[in-house]
């Protein structure tokens, strides 16, 4: 069975993802940081129906403990699938933004990426199979008022997931980066009232957790092994 580790698995997005994931087979460990008790629930909810799931707790941010709590990890084998979804906003347009506002979303978002993702390609790579996909958003790709230090750190992903495509495209190893636009969540649901999302999105309607999930889950699969380096959206036609 392969193993997946969905960092941010506690929130709606990662939840989602999760469910998909551990319904097509793989043992998921859902990661959370101060939600712990949230990602137990949701690995209970995935054994109940099924499916193999474990709670795991590490700050992504800081570099020497999400170490050590991945060598614990890797003690029961390579993780194959990693899916970077952690992420946080802390909005404010950029002249009155804070530097402790910059570099904490930047440290989510940007350095857990490589916190995370490094200690596990090494193993990885030794089985000759494994995704790295990584949730960003469509403000990397647009920018949106407020959030330079978001869409900064988002759009580092995206230089990240193609730099790493091309080392690690030699070893079965595929790397991508999925960019949501507005999605039904409760992160969002105060942020873009019904008539703002009808403004902006064509479709007229926010996505869901499962539509992002399952674009997830088809890059993780076999079916995708020819895909990397690519940054794909999922924002019903906003750009």
């Amino acid at each position: 069975m392969k193993r997946a580790l969905v960092t941010g698995g506690s929130g709606g997005i990662g939840a989602a993802i999760c469910r998909r994931l551990a319904a097509d087979g793989l043992h998921v460990f859902v990661h959370a940081n101060s939600r712990l008790r949230q990602a137990q629930q949701l690995a209970a909810e995935i054994s109940a129906a099924g499916g193999a799931a474990q709670a795991v707790a590490f700050d992504v941010t800081d570099c020497a403990r999400t170490g050590a709590a991945l060598e614990e990890l890797l003690a029961g084998g390579p993780i194959q699938v990693v899916v970077n979804n952690a992420g946080i906003h802390d909005d404010a347009v950029m002249p009155a933004m804070k530097p402790a506002q910059w570099s904490r979303v930047i440290d989510v978002s940007l350095n857990g990426f490589f916190n995370v993702t490094q200690p596990l390609l090494l193993p990885m790579m030794a089985t000759r199979w494994g995704r790295v996909i990584s949730i960003s958003s469509v403000a990397a790709l647009t920018g949106n008022r407020g959030q330079a230090n978001y869409a900064a750190a988002k759009a580092g992903l995206h230089g990240a997931t193609k730099s790493l495509a091309i080392e690690l495209a030699g070893r079965g190893v595929t790397v991508n980066a999925v960019a949501p636009g507005i999605i039904a969540t409760d992160m969002s649901g105060g942020a873009f009232p019904k008539e703002k999302i009808e403004q902006l999105v064509p479709m007229k309607r926010a996505g869901t957790p499962e539509e992002v999930a399952g674009l997830v889950a088809f890059l993780a699969s076999d079916a995708a092994g020819y895909i990397s380096g690519q940054i794909i959206s999922v924002n019903g036609a906003m750009i």
